[in-house]
């Protein structure tokens, strides 16, 4: 390659090579220009995190998205088609064994964002001006396997404790043996049981917070920093506490996108899957300091 390079410019140059002498910059003087840039030299630091507005930002993310769909449609339908069967599975959870729906649930929003990380990784290209590839997208994760490892391990213990919680709620207010899924409905729509809706739904908020809180930045900073799992953990956390009405809109605007894409039938989410992977990235890029693109180019080339 390098050597055609050099025949190209042969054909086509204008100048001698005494005169592009000048030009030219050591391994090791580009290497110091880097070290003395200070947005090169702080890519590592400790990230920086922007005010969030919802109402500001909630549309513009969808909108990007959108467009980040349209730009790579094939890719859009290959992920798409794989969180319609993730909900179809979850559907026969629900009428096969309903005491485990809650366990099952939280399995899939472990298993999406790390899904969604090749469509992270598709919106990244984009913004680098590089075509995106399907190929790629599916082994973004191979230079990252320690950090999201560590993070995979924290978001399974997560996922653990909630199906475990979910089973005691069932225990303690189902004493005569787990109801089957038309018990499981009556329950839930019965005047009477409003104790036990309100004690499942606050077990579930609360692990369904975590999941949400340790995840929404974290797993699109590993992707694009290359961070450390626990730096990553502890800024989308601090991204959660710092904008909690934001990050509390944006986490319902999902919840009711895959609820509603459910609720009218889950092929519906072959698109709304894509449209919140990469609107999920546009909210990490409003939330973090952008890497300059300096940093970043090695590991995209």
């Amino acid at each position: 390659a390098v050597v055609r390079s050099r025949r190209r410019i042969a054909r086509h140059r204008t100048a001698s090579w005494a005169q592009i002498a000048p030009l030219r910059i050591s391994q090791s003087a580009l290497r110091q220009r880097f070290d003395d840039d200070p947005d090169v030299a702080n890519a590592d630091a400790a990230p920086q995190r922007g005010e969030l507005r919802f109402f500001a930002g909630g549309g513009a993310w969808l909108v990007l998205g959108a467009r980040d769909m349209m730009a790579a449609p094939g890719v859009a339908l290959f992920y798409g088609t794989w969180f319609w069967g993730m909900a179809l599975l979850l559907g026969w959870v629900f009428q096969a064994r309903p005491e485990y729906t809650m366990s099952f649930a939280s399995g899939c929003l472990l298993v999406g964002p790390f899904m969604a990380m090749g469509l992270y990784d598709i919106s990244r290209r984009r913004e680098a001006g590089l075509a995106p590839a399907l190929a790629d997208s599916l082994t973004c994760w191979e230079r990252h396997l320690g950090s999201m490892g560590m993070l995979v391990l924290v978001l399974i213990v997560l996922e653990l404790l909630w199906g475990r919680a979910s089973l005691v709620v069932f225990a303690v207010f189902f004493n005569t043996g787990m109801p089957s899924t038309t018990g499981v409905l009556q329950a839930v729509f019965n005047p009477e049981n409003w104790s036990f809706v309100a004690v499942y739904s606050a077990v579930g908020g609360v692990f369904a917070a975590l999941v949400f809180s340790t995840s929404v930045v974290s797993i699109p900073m590993i992707l694009d920093r290359d961070t450390d799992a626990l730096t990553a953990g502890i800024t989308s956390i601090r991204v959660v506490l710092e904008n909690p009405l934001t990050m509390l809109l944006w986490g319902a605007l999902i919840t009711l996108l895959v609820g509603a894409s459910l609720w009218a039938g889950s092929v519906a989410l072959v698109l709304v899957g894509p449209l919140l992977g990469h609107a999920s990235w546009h909210a990490y890029r409003a939330a973090v300091q952008r890497v300059p693109a300096a940093a970043m180019q090695p590991e995209l080339a």
